[in-house]
């Protein structure tokens, strides 16, 4: 499977059709992005399973800025609509393959009692 492009309009839907998104936020003069991209394709060749998509920072200011990108290349993956990770950096291939197994053997129900046992607590900590 290709890369799509992410743009603002289709970051929702995007999200919600799919278990498993990487975004790639990137720039045109970006290095390190050059570098990351040919990895991130063959990535997305191997996993027929995960939509991974690019977001160009230049030309989607918007949507990089809902991630408050400040570097790049960042690397965003969302499972089942939660953001999982996300850290900045060009990834080597190794490192990116490891963190996709990661991520599809996580056990979605923990994550989520997890998420909501943080916020049960950060809603006692607010009422104290």
């Amino acid at each position: 499977m290709a890369t799509e492009n992410l743009t603002m309009d289709k970051f929702e839907t995007t999200i919600e059709n799919n278990d498993i998104v990487l975004i790639d936020f990137w720039a045109d003069w970006c290095g390190p992005c050059k570098m990351f991209g040919p990895i991130f394709e063959r990535a997305s060749e191997k996993h027929s399973d995960v939509t991974f998509t690019k977001c160009n920072t230049e030309e989607e200011q918007d949507l990089a800025g809902r991630f408050g990108i400040q570097s790049i290349p960042t690397l965003a993956i969302f499972r089942e609509q939660i953001l999982l990770f996300m850290q900045p950096g060009a990834l080597p291939e190794e490192a990116l393959e490891d963190l996709i197994s990661q991520v599809k053997g996580l056990n979605m129900d923990d994550v989520r009692a997890k998420i909501a046992e943080e916020s049960a607590k950060t809603g006692k900590e607010k009422m104290n």
